[in-house]
């Protein structure tokens, strides 16, 4: 794995620097899980189961996809390539990425000049004459839109918590016969969310958090798909 050289974007020393489209495999070929925002969560859903994983240090739980069974394997990288429909927000941000000036409550720029990715020959120009291109504003709203996403779903999981929606509990999956437990994950607890009162509903419902509690419990099926894949490609 090739070490990032993450630098702040700037239309001088970046005025030949073009970003192809794509995903940086390299990089996720041995990340098992990837963060998810609740507005992805439908069409996360659709391809991968979700769980919450729990922060020992802060107690802070986050929403995350599962590419794998265990640390370090992902099930959808193969030869190189990603295999997936879909790619979370996450991780199609990258080679770009926004850091806070400590002082002011503005974003910066930093772009990892290491990333296969970023090149002069080919892809989209970030400057012309100087100027941003749109290319590249199109691309700055999307990492401020993704910040904006994760606070948004901070908010949601902290609810969950708070009411005592989620619930540690060990995934047991099906690997050509053999039976492999999944443990340190949190899933949505169905059976309280359904015990809840008519006001607490009524209020999850006006909070808009129905829908993402929906397709998250939905994508709980898609280990079945994951537990497919490893015993194809073992």
């Amino acid at each position: 794995m090739a070490e990032q050289q993450v630098q702040p974007l700037h239309n001088e020393k970046h005025a030949n620097t073009k970003i192809q489209n794509g995903i940086n495999v390299e990089f996720l070929k041995s990340q098992h899980l990837v963060p998810v925002v609740a507005h992805e969560f439908a069409r996360v859903a659709n391809e991968f189961p979700m769980s919450f994983v729990k922060n020992n240090e802060t107690g802070q739980f986050q929403a995350v996809a599962m590419f794998g069974l265990e640390p370090g394997e992902n099930l959808f990288v193969q030869d190189g390539k990603w295999t997936a429909a879909y790619a979370p927000m996450a991780t199609t941000r990258y080679p770009l990425g926004l850091v806070k000036h400590p002082q002011e409550d503005q974003y910066g720029i930093v772009i990892d000049e290491a990333s296969p990715l970023v090149g002069e020959a080919e892809g989209s120009a970030l400057f012309e004459n100087g100027e941003e291109t749109d290319y590249l504003k199109r691309r700055k709203d999307a990492l401020v839109s993704f910040i904006e996403f994760s606070k948004v779903t901070e908010a949601f999981t902290q609810y969950l918590a708070d009411k005592e929606l989620l619930v540690a509990q060990t995934l047991t999956v099906d690997i050509k016969g053999e039976k492999k437990d999944i443990n340190g994950i949190y899933l949505i607890d169905e059976k309280k969310l359904n015990e809840l009162s008519d006001e607490d509903f009524l209020d999850l419902r006006k909070r808009g958090y129905l829908a993402p509690m929906y397709s998250f419990l939905t994508s709980t099926h898609q280990v079945a798909r994951l537990a497919r894949l490893k015993a194809q490609q073992s």
